[in-house]
């Protein structure tokens, strides 16, 4: 009978799987997780590869993490050309390969500069999809080892360990934006009630005529009702309008 012939790697990639399973966001913060998700992809992929994480959401697309300067590179490249292997990955949920930079003529000159800086291969696999979000993990090859089926999975595997982290990031992001929001609309409903306070006090007004005079000053300056308000509180005068 004969019996398989062991995997020399196997230990190496299960040994990195092992170390991210064990890592815990109460004690790791988003970006060192997904840091660590870049480094060890890098480390145990074929290819003596530099990898990236690209996410694309409300803004333009940014790069959370990457294993070397060379993968930040070449993802700032494709941003700037609106076009590459990460944002159509990113974009579409599909994996995209380049098989020989060299030779592809897809996305303009982007591929050619890639092997100028000697990326000779890429693979760029897409986010499991979150909503209002998504994005893609970057391998950038620097050697002819092929992007075989194993090294799919493989990043398969890493890319569902970094959506976790991005997701993460995006809505703590997000709740920090609604949240100073609501401060800022707070602070500007608490100066417009003291100057309705101090208008109805002065002039004997009711609320809604304090607030109508505010608007209709708002409205005659062209002037924000808070600025107004701030600028009423701070020096007792009401702008001319």
């Amino acid at each position: 009978m004969t019996r398989p012939t062991p995997d020399p790697d196997a230990d190496v990639v299960q040994l990195a799987f092992d170390e991210l399973g064990r890592m815990s966001f109460a004690e790791h913060s988003l970006e060192s997780v997904l840091q660590k998700v870049t480094d060890l992809a890098a480390r145990v992929l074929p290819g003596e590869p530099v990898t990236s994480v690209t996410i694309i959401g409300d803004g333009p697309p940014a790069t959370v993490a990457a294993s070397g300067p060379l993968a930040r590179q070449l993802d700032q490249a494709q941003y700037a050309l609106g076009a590459g292997p990460c944002m159509e990955a990113a974009t579409s949920g599909h994996l995209v390969e380049v098989v020989d930079t060299g030779a592809d003529r897809r996305w303009g000159s982007f591929p050619q500069l890639a092997a100028q800086r000697g990326c000779r291969s890429m693979l760029s696999f897409p986010l499991p999809p979150q909503e209002l979000i998504s994005g893609g993990l970057n391998v950038y090859a620097r050697t002819d080892d092929p992007l075989d089926a194993r090294t799919r999975e493989l990043t398969a595997r890493f890319a569902a360990y970094a959506v976790v982290p991005v997701s993460n990031m995006y809505l703590y992001e997000s709740a920090v934006e609604r949240a100073e929001h609501l401060r800022a609309a707070l602070d500007s409903r608490a100066v417009i009630d003291q100057a309705k306070g101090i208008l109805m006090e002065r002039h004997k007004l009711s609320a809604d005529r304090a607030f109508s005079a505010l608007a209709q000053l708002s409205m005659e300056t062209n002037t924000k009702v808070r600025d107004i308000a701030e600028q009423f509180v701070r020096t007792g005068e009401l702008p001319s309008s």
